[in-house]
């Protein structure tokens, strides 16, 4: 496994300047039927298998404060599912101009917070539609239980990432939408990809890392154990009950 971060397959993500977004095509029920079934057959969702978690960062310019602390808070999320099996995190940022990035699968928090702690963040604008495109082509290519995004701000089209969202909610990936700050735009989209997906929105605010800790021992719990482990959290932890509270 390379110790640098990775362009993922296919066009979802970009690293070469200037380069357009791609556009969302549009596909006729029978592709989704199709596509559907085969993601079903192959996501190891069952009993046993191993959790695996997208783990999305925001990392334009203004996120750096926060980027440190996630680093910092990473850790927790594996801790979290010790008890209940392991966990594989796919880190996915984005920064700078049209500039998306992935790790390969990590299962030790020290290598990913090693990974992290290189990245520097850049100014540009958000890229949430490569983070759903990515997350769909793992559900299908190996399997995601869930996705994490942390971020404070969108510019994108919603509409676009509504399909996007839409998509996952079939393949029954939900997504925890974890906003830092106000920005009222950004709370609109992030609250309707997370009720397409059937995950959560909770915000934290600026700086608050306890906020931020219990969240993603949440969404970590919820890769490794499903459900009953993330209401079994809920007894003790509020993060845990924020999200199970608006889970489908």
């Amino acid at each position: 496994m390379s110790a640098e971060p990775i362009k993922p397959r296919g066009d979802a993500v970009s690293t070469r300047a200037g380069a357009a977004v791609p556009q969302a095509g549009t596909s006729t029920s029978e592709d989704i039927a199709a596509f559907v079934a085969k993601a079903r057959a192959l996501s190891p969702h069952g009993p046993g298998a191993k959790g695996r978690l997208i783990f999305a960062l925001d990392a334009t310019m203004s996120r750096q404060p926060t980027w440190d602390m996630a680093c910092a808070l990473q850790a927790d999320m594996f801790r979290e599912t010790a008890a209940l099996g392991s966990l594989d995190i796919r880190l996915v940022y984005y920064r700078g101009l049209n500039e998306c990035r992935a790790t390969a699968w990590i299962s030790d928090s020290a290598r990913l917070a090693m990974l992290m702690s290189k990245i520097d963040c850049r100014g540009g604008d958000t890229q949430i539609g490569k983070v759903l495109s990515e997350a769909r082509r793992e559900a299908v290519a190996s399997g995601v239980r869930a996705v994490v995004f942390v971020g404070d701000s969108m510019e994108e089209k919603v509409d676009e990432l509504c399909a996007k969202a839409g998509e996952l909610g079939m393949l029954k990936v939900p997504v925890f939408m974890f906003q830092e700050g106000h920005d009222v735009v950004a709370e609109q989209a992030f609250r309707e990809i997370a009720r397409l997906t059937g995950g959560a929105w909770c915000r934290f605010d600026p700086g608050a890392a306890a906020q931020l800790r219990e969240l993603l021992r949440a969404a970590a719990a919820y890769a490794a154990g499903g459900r009953d482990a993330l209401l079994q959290l809920a007894k003790t932890a509020s993060g845990a009950a924020k999200l199970i509270g608006q889970m489908k």
